[in-house]
């Protein structure tokens, strides 16, 4: 290594006087859109899949337990409502706004959701978004699922960086975040506005190359 050479982990001085240069998409506008949504697998004859009318009721169901409707803060209150919902997933599906299945259980029922929000093809980057019913809770099947997702994130979809975010109130999202094997890296001082008032969340993120 020569004296002027950039030290490891360093970013080499950009002359004054240099042509701008555009940084590329990490993932290029259309990849999301273009493709159908996969069905993923997963162990003890569980899948995800997409979301469709037939589970409108799941949504409901959803919607009034205490758990789910204060930590994601889900209001579904009709059938329609829940079909209307289901409707925009895949509408943001096409537009690569996000991409959320269906938590089934091996009879093909759902009692779960997990999947990305706040996608940015551009930057490389979204936010896991999850929650389960008692049936899918305590038994390792979310932390299984956020880790098939992200793994789909990562090496199919072409992601560089995934976050999950969950109120420091709730340690359960932290137990998932582990097993899942996203990384902690920080607090973030009232950021997430609940029925109850603001809290602190934790940060969890996973990058390329981590799993």
């Amino acid at each position: 290594m020569t004296p002027n050479s950039p030290q490891p982990h360093e970013i080499p001085a950009v002359p004054p006087d240099a042509p701008p240069v555009a940084v590329p998409p990490v993932v290029p506008a259309g990849r999301l859109a273009r493709s159908a949504q996969p069905v993923l697998a997963l162990s003890a004859g569980r899948t995800l899949r997409p979301w469709r009318h037939g589970d409108a009721d799941v949504l409901v169901t959803a919607s009034q337990d205490p758990a789910i409707r204060h930590w994601n803060r889900l209001l579904v209150a009709t059938t329609t409502d829940a079909r209307r919902r289901i409707d925009g997933m895949h509408d943001r599906w096409r537009s690569e706004a996000s991409a959320i299945w269906a938590l089934a259980r091996p009879d093909g029922d759902a009692d779960g959701l997990v999947g990305w929000g706040d996608i940015d093809l551009a930057g490389g980057s979204a936010e896991i978004l999850y929650w389960a019913l008692p049936s899918a809770r305590g038994r390792g099947v979310m932390a299984e699922a956020v880790r098939r997702v992200s793994r789909w994130a990562l090496d199919d979809l072409g992601l560089h960086r995934l976050r999950l975010c969950h109120s420091v109130a709730n340690p359960a999202s932290c137990r998932v975040a582990d097993n899942a094997g996203f990384s902690f890296e920080g607090t973030m001082r009232s950021a997430l506005l609940h029925a109850d008032g603001w809290h602190d969340e934790h940060l969890h993120a996973v990058v390329r190359g981590d799993f």
